[in-house]
């Protein structure tokens, strides 16, 4: 484990890490490695790892299960919240003066690291393109970390031997907007469109969250932007770093990555690339062999002709779009689940020209209904399996049973894997008859 030196020390200062999941545990083992006094604070007591709570409680933490109450941020110098936790949910509780320092993860993390940091941000399809930019530097020799919002979070990082040329982290705008220093060398920002609206107030704050990654960035550090945002992102003064947009382009296909929205997630990790030596040549390279991640446009079996693909990670509006989109062949959809905002009825020409039927699963049934009913042939079933059921019964030789389902999945499922797992398994029991 790292040893921390006196200047970097938080011995006599008393911390609180809300949200107890991967993230805020990293934090909080953080935190007391540096020797500050830790409380964690967990609203949901199934969500606690158990083994978690017994080391933190012999370390001397205190874990705290139930609701946030005023008590719990008597006295604190430092709030890190986990993603998803909102600011204003507990701002509240706080005493009066002084406040404490509120917090990402990843904001204290980076902290205490100085490699070179390539971050990548957006609405859609960050996961895929952190994990493509890695993959291209360690093709090139770089010795990198992957983590952040997927996989490892930085503190896990910080806590360990270190050893990284680079950091490639994908970044939330959970996590975003509450960082205060954190500066990357190179930022992307892949895309914008309705999210997490059950989350940030409107779509301005989330727009904010977002570009609060480049806010602390230097001249010579750099931040890819979509074209597609030139006009509006022109008009703001969010970074000081030199701005260089991308598009999708012809210049990287593969059937590895299909679809438009993929070409533009290989052009913004190519120009990402390039900061640190990397060439089209390598990226080349690299696709040959690149695995795409699950539940990403992932087939997962083909059956009497029939193609059954989970996008379980599609939770908006707008990846279901690129999904859509993604195919030259009829679309049977399955959406629905916990509706996080955006413009159902806009996806209705698309609707009309790519998707023969939709069967909606579990919620916000009438949310869909609502935008598409008498547009295109549509059924509802209570939940995936019996929705798969359904579609297959109607599905043809040539066409595709898509989960894609522009939500998220906590109606029926702890997240868009279990979902995506789900899928995999009834599919696996489609009858080849």
């Amino acid at each position: 484990m790292r040893e921390f030196s006196a200047k970097e020390r938080l011995d006599k200062k008393r911390a609180v890490v809300v949200g107890a999941g991967r993230s805020g545990r990293a934090a909080a083992l953080l935190l007391h490695a540096l020797g500050a006094f830790v409380r964690v604070l967990e609203k949901t007591p199934s969500n606690l790892d158990q083994d978690f709570a017994e080391d933190a409680r012999k370390k001397g933490m205190e874990v705290v299960l139930g609701e946030h109450e005023r008590e719990h941020f008597m006295g604190v110098d430092m709030v890190v919240l986990s993603p998803g936790v909102p600011l204003r949910a507990i701002r509240e509780l706080f005493p009066g003066e002084p406040a404490p320092e509120v917090m990402a993860e990843l904001e204290l993390a980076g902290r205490y690291v100085s490699e070179r940091i390539l971050a990548v941000t957006g609405t859609n399809g960050k996961t895929t393109t952190t994990a493509l930019a890695g993959a291209v530097l360690k093709h090139i020799g770089r010795r990198v970390f992957v983590g952040g919002n997927i996989g490892c979070p930085l503190s896990e990082y910080v806590l360990g031997e270190g050893g990284a040329d680079v950091l490639v982290l994908e970044v939330s705008s959970f996590q975003a907007q509450n960082c205060d220093t954190f500066k990357p060398d190179t930022a992307v920002l892949l895309n914008f469109s309705p999210n997490h609206l059950d989350f940030h107030a409107d779509m301005d704050e989330y727009l904010q969250a977002k570009l609060n990654l480049f806010a602390h960035m230097e001249p010579f550090d750099v931040a890819i932007l979509p074209a597609e945002m030139r006009d509006t992102l022109e008009s703001l003064e969010f970074t000081r770093a030199r701005r260089q947009y991308f598009e999708s382009t012809d210049r990287f296909e593969s059937d590895r990555l299909p679809g438009a929205h993929n070409q533009a997630n290989m052009e913004a990790a190519y120009l990402a690339c390039t900061r640190f030596g990397a060439t089209q040549r390598d990226v080349w390279e690299v696709l040959e062999k690149f695995s795409p991640l699950p539940h990403r446009l992932q087939k997962v079996a083909e059956k009497d002709g029939i193609l059954f693909v989970d996008d379980s990670k599609s939770t908006t509006v707008e990846s279901l779009r690129a999904a859509i989109s993604s195919f030259d062949r009829p679309v049977l959809l399955l959406a629905g689940g916990v509706f996080k905002g955006g413009d159902l009825a806009a996806l209705v020409p698309l609707l009309r020209r790519k998707v023969r039927r939709v069967c909606l699963f579990g919620g916000a049934r009438g949310i869909f209904e609502k935008a598409w009913a008498g547009h295109v042939p549509l059924t509802w079933e209570p939940d995936l399996e019996r929705a798969v059921a359904s579609l297959r019964s109607k599905a043809e030789s040539g066409d595709v049973v898509l989960l894609s389902p522009a939500t998220a999945s906590f109606d029926l499922y702890t997240d868009y894997k279990a979902r995506g797992r789900d899928f995999q398994r009834i599919v696996g029991g489609v009858s080849e008859a």
